[in-house]
């Protein structure tokens, strides 16, 4: 869906844009009247009557200064057209300045939160905030969205999957913006502030977006109506889940009886999370089927949609093992390619070695280790346990290495062999990374998400030639209809191999980091129950995957203020603005007070379909709160 927002400028810059467009086009109408109408004059018959010598001579003696029509004078009428020109523009350059300072003191972004007044540090804050918030709110809305589009089918939720993709788009933009600046050596000028201001817009669009469409989602859905069903489909969902969970461990054993120890780190414990967000689906399931008994729909409906986050999250963590299984298997079975490759390459840049035209000095050293890498990696494949994900990513960058050093670019027929190969290893690294960020959204910051995102943005231009935030709908055929865009192949319509291959390479280093960046988050949240806090219940899993949300919105400042606080955690609902969406009779509350022993990040209920300011509207209460001990 494309955003009605500038894709290479924010807004502001847009509207002096149009300032400036109307100022030349008052200036040049009054230009243009102005030598129009002497020319307008110029056809009009000044021919008088004879007059008389007297006549004449009375009307020459009471001109002002005596002076006659055949003087050269000029009339009054002749300054009347200046003057007015003169005026008008003194006016309206009086009016864009007041109008321009009203807007700089009153301005505010679309979700109604004042930036004018703002200074970068806290816009700095604000955007940080806004990203993780939007990003968990795109989260969860897809995922109750997909249990929706099973319940009733995709025509049900059409509306609401074009809202999702809207704000997806939006959000898209916003992470691009982030990262530009990360990498920018900008120090808080006007070009920091006018991209944080954008980012806060548009994050706080895609939000309104899904706040929009949350009351029409919740009465499509009747969750409240179909709510035994809805359980009986949990419940099921929620017992097969619990075969494959069995399953995932076997299928782990049988990873580390097979492979080098690195080759099973993505997955790391992903059979030990699953039983704990099921141990929560459990007690959720329980009691919703208690409260439907004793005639609770309303707590009934909670206990649901928490039980649904839980099973979602079961269901990802499983995924992921036999995901990473088959990619292990697939990766196997193109090393020895891989591998012989290289060998043909780096016997090729041997014969540079001897400093001919355009090699660097380094071309050595860059042979001597994709030489050592080759050498080692076959070591390993002879052993039989080895990494062989790790094996092609060690080796295209070996590959890349000695290709920088000589300023050689492969061939489409070997380019298009290595994009496969490192295709297979980003698409790996990015799908367990958004894997993690999903189930620990409540304490992943704004880091690792841009960090994915781009990663995302990469893969998706490496694939298609195009930005994924580019919606189908705008893009315009070519002249003499289909065919690639300038640098585009036929096939795919993606990107040249070669470019292709650069892009997928650096997908897979940033979603490398995303993942290191996110482990480094969850350890700084650490256990969210504290010290004294039960965790038997697999309620502290459900906050840390965001499944349940907090009481109050969290970032770095939280988390440098407290040792157990997350990195612009997403466990939390914005507290600005109203707490309603339209056609919702009662306000949405974030929960209330904390207990006394624990931190206030169990005092929310599940999150469900909308944005920052809907997303919570379900409130747990007392339903997901430890009990407190004297």
């Amino acid at each position: 869906m494309t955003s009605p927002l500038s894709r290479s400028r924010s807004r502001r810059a847009s509207s002096h844009i149009a300032m400036r467009l109307a100022h030349g086009m008052s200036g040049g109408l009054m230009a243009v009247g102005w030598l129009v109408l002497p020319m307008e004059m110029a056809g009009v018959d000044h021919s008088v009557p004879p007059i008389r010598a007297e006549q004449f001579v009375a009307a020459s003696s009471s001109a002002p200064g005596g002076a006659t029509p055949d003087d050269g004078g000029t009339s009054t009428g002749d300054l009347v057209l200046p003057v007015v020109a003169v005026a008008a523009a003194g006016l309206l350059a009086v009016y864009t300045h007041v109008r321009r300072q009203r807007r700089m003191r009153t301005r505010t972004t679309p979700g109604g939160v004042s930036v004018g007044a703002a200074s970068v540090g806290e816009l700095e804050a604000r955007a940080r905030r806004s990203l993780v918030e939007t990003d968990d709110s795109v989260r969860t809305s897809a995922e109750e969205l997909r249990a929706v589009a099973a319940q009733l089918g995709d025509v049900a939720v059409r509306p609401f999957r074009a809202a999702l993709e809207y704000a997806e788009s939006e959000l898209a933009a916003a992470f691009r913006l982030r990262h530009r600046l990360d990498d920018s050596v900008a120090g808080g000028g006007t070009d920091t502030r006018e991209t944080l201001e954008e980012i806060v817009a548009r994050c706080a669009e895609a939000g309104r977006r899904l706040d929009a469409e949350a009351a029409a989602f919740d009465q499509t859905r009747s969750l409240e109506r179909h709510a035994p069903a809805v359980l009986e489909q949990t419940e099921a969902r929620f017992r097969e889940l619990t075969v494959r969970a069995s399953a995932a461990d076997t299928t782990l054993a049988g990873l580390h009886e097979r492979y080098a120890p690195s080759a099973a780190v993505p997955v790391a414990g992903h059979a030990e999370q699953a039983k704990d967000r099921l141990v929560f689906a459990t007690g959720s399931l329980n009691r919703a089927r208690q409260a439907l008994d004793r005639g609770e729909t309303e707590w009934a409906v909670v206990l649901l949609r928490a039980a649904e986050g839980a099973v979602d999250q079961a269901a990802a963590f499983v995924d992921g093992v036999a995901r990473l299984a088959a990619e292990l298997a697939a990766a196997a079975e193109r090393l020895p390619a891989a591998v012989a490759g290289a060998e043909t390459g780096l016997a090729a840049a041997r014969g540079r070695t001897d400093g001919g035209a355009g090699a660097r000095a380094d071309l050595p050293g860059r042979i001597a280790r994709g030489e050592a890498v080759v050498a080692e990696v076959r070591r390993e494949m002879s052993t039989g346990v080895y990494d062989p994900i790790g094996a092609l990513r060690r080796i295209e960058q070996a590959h890349a290495g000695v290709d920088a050093a000589r300023h050689h670019e492969p061939d489409d027929d070997e380019a298009l062999a290595r994009l496969d190969r490192s295709r297979l290893t980003a698409r790996s690294a990015t799908a367990a990374t958004s894997d993690y960020v999903t189930t620990h959204r409540g304490a992943v910051g704004y880091e690792a998400r841009t960090l994915l995102a781009e990663a995302v943005r990469r893969l998706h231009r490496a694939d298609t030639g195009w930005e994924p935030d580019e919606a189908a709908a705008t893009r315009q055929p070519r002249e003499g209809g289909a065919g690639p865009e300038v640098g585009a192949v036929e096939a795919g319509w993606g990107l040249v191999p070669v470019v292709g291959l650069g892009e997928v390479r650096e997908a897979d280093a940033l979603a490398r980091r995303a993942r290191q960046v996110a482990e480094r988050d969850v350890r700084a949240y650490g256990n969210p129950y504290g010290a004294e806090a039960p965790a038997v219940d697999g309620t502290g899993g459900a906050v840390l995957g965001g499944i349940l949300l907090g009481g109050s919105a969290r970032h770095d400042d939280a988390r440098r203020a407290s040792p157990h606080g997350p990195a612009n955690s997403g466990g939390a609902t914005s507290t600005d603005g109203p707490a309603t969406y339209p056609g919702s009779p009662a306000a949405y509350p974030s929960g209330p007070a904390a207990y006394p022993s624990g931190p206030a990040a169990y005092s929310g209920g599940p999150a469900s379909f909308g944005g920052p300011r809907t997303r919570g509207r379900r409130d747990g209460g007392e339903l997901f709160r430890p009990p407190v001990t004297d």
